[in-house]
């Protein structure tokens, strides 16, 4: 028991060393902290099994200060008190994540045995966690939302490859945030006093991007009035990050090449090469290797930028993070839009944790974003719902009943059941295939069945989708 660490938080100084002197005869050792500031900047630099804290603290609520000590260190327990208690505080102390509350003055027998119940409950914490990688530096991460096992698996590889120097390519559709991982590799890089320069290469015309990455000399070509520095240079000691860059065009990839290998860069127009100090991250959603095969992307820049691959998982995968984030752009555009809503009713709740999101957490974003603006009432419900939300499943997978498509009237002169029943079939695999831009795997989300069977489905009725050419976004 002696090793077992707890940190006092009280602007009481006698509150604290009377609980100190306490805690010390019990056999633990303590922490003093006398502001909520103090107490988190010991966290990040103390291994500490449990905080017993004065909830009632000048410049931070409670409520703020319990989550982000439960974000610095998960497994560790919180024992709240404050003299003045409310039904409505202690529930949302409690629900972000202190261990319980106790009321002020408290009887030291109590206290004892809620530090000891704690203890126990902090050892299993401790044990469960630690089969699951464990993020040191969630604060660096907390842009990044996201509980699920593959979510986990990318902060740790994000942690990882951090403090390298190595080149990145960020593999994932749009809309799966890979800006953001980007920008937490940056923030948890011994580069993280620099600049992170971010560049869209399929936002910027052919014709501008070789002068915004390299920059130019005045009077280069048309229209270069003054010299103009360049993306690289500006990043010089920090970060660049590529992003879609399986747009850029074969005379630019030879040019990138080059800077990759001789860390030289040369402005259009210009005569001298400068020496610059960059750190790629590159970003894709097409098939790269795939584009290597079909000779539209180099193979030798492919393999300059592929030093470490890192994919992004779609939301669709990431079920159980839906929740998480719907509840956290909630909050984000009740607090922009001076909104209070309060959730979203269980059937909302059920449709969109079950709808495929093909544009990702963006998608997610921008609806609830939507959602907040127009809903009237405290909380969203099925009503609220664009319409092509609403098309999905309107109860959860164990209760779903067949949605009554289309009303078909028998004609006097009968049917060909077995025709009628395969063209109805055909002309619904087509509608979702169309929706989904010829995607199969989210045709097969819409029509509740599994990839396979669908394409069994197709082969045999020898359907044929072609999806009107779309541009990359």
């Amino acid at each position: 028991m002696e090793n077992q660490k707890i940190l006092l938080l009280d602007d009481d100084s006698k509150t604290i060393d009377f609980l100190a002197a306490f805690l010390v005869f019990k056999g633990y050792e303590v922490l003093k902290a006398a502001s909520a500031e103090d107490a988190l900047q010991k966290l990040e630099q103390t291994d500490v099994e449990m905080i017993i804290a004065d909830t009632r603290m000048p410049n931070t609520s409670g409520v703020d200060f319990v989550k982000m000590a439960k974000t610095i260190r998960p497994e560790m327990v919180i024992i709240a008190y404050s003299p003045f208690v409310s039904p409505e505080t202690t529930a949302e102390l409690l629900k972000a994540g202190a261990f319980l509350f106790l009321e002020k003055p408290f009887n030291l027998e109590r206290l004892d045995a809620a530090i000891r119940q704690g203890l126990e409950h902090q050892a299993l914490q401790a044990r469960n966690l630690r089969h699951k990688p464990k993020v040191k530096s969630r604060e660096k991460l907390k842009n990044i939302i996201g509980e699920s096992e593959k979510m986990l698996e990318l902060f740790e590889m994000v942690e990882k490859v951090a403090g390298t120097d190595s080149t990145i390519l960020i593999h994932g559709e749009s809309g799966t945030g890979k800006e953001l991982v980007a920008h937490a590799i940056h923030d948890l890089s011994g580069r993280c006093g620099r600049n992170f320069v971010a560049v869209n290469c399929a936002a910027i015309p052919d014709d501008l991007l070789e002068s915004e990455l390299f920059g130019h000399v005045k009077g280069s070509f048309t229209g270069a009035v003054v010299s103009r520095m360049g993306r690289f240079e500006m990043a010089d000691k920090g970060t660049l990050f590529l992003d879609e860059i399986g747009d850029m065009k074969a005379n630019l990839q030879v040019k990138l090449l080059r800077v990759l290998q001789s860390r030289e860069v040369e402005p259009v127009g210009g005569s001298k090469p400068k020496k610059v100090d960059v750190r790629i991250i590159a970003a894709t959603n097409q098939n790269l290797e795939q584009m290597v095969a079909d000779r539209t992307f180099r193979e030798d820049l492919f393999y300059r930028l592929s030093v470490i691959p890192i994919s992004l998982p779609p939301l669709r995968e990431r079920g159980s993070d839906v929740a998480l984030l719907l509840n956290s752009f909630l909050k984000k555009f009740n607090r922009n839009n001076h909104r209070k809503i309060e959730g979203f009713d269980s059937q909302v709740m059920d449709i969109l944790t079950h709808y495929p999101w093909p544009g990702n957490v963006r998608e997610l974003e921008n609806l609830v974003e939507r959602l907040v603006i127009v809903s009237n009432g405290s909380v969203i419900t099925y009503q609220d719902l664009p319409e092509k939300y609403r098309g999905g499943r309107t109860v959860s997978r164990a209760q779903q009943t067949v949605t009554p498509v289309a009303q078909v009237a028998l004609p006097g002169s009968g049917i060909c059941l077995h025709s009628a029943v395969e063209e109805f079939e055909n002309r619904l695999i087509l509608q979702a295939l169309q929706k989904t831009g010829g995607n199969k795997k989210e045709a097969a989300i819409l029509l509740n069945v599994k990839r396979t069977t669908l394409i069994e489905k197709l082969k045999k009725k020898n359907l044929a989708y072609n999806a009107s050419p779309q541009h990359h976004h």
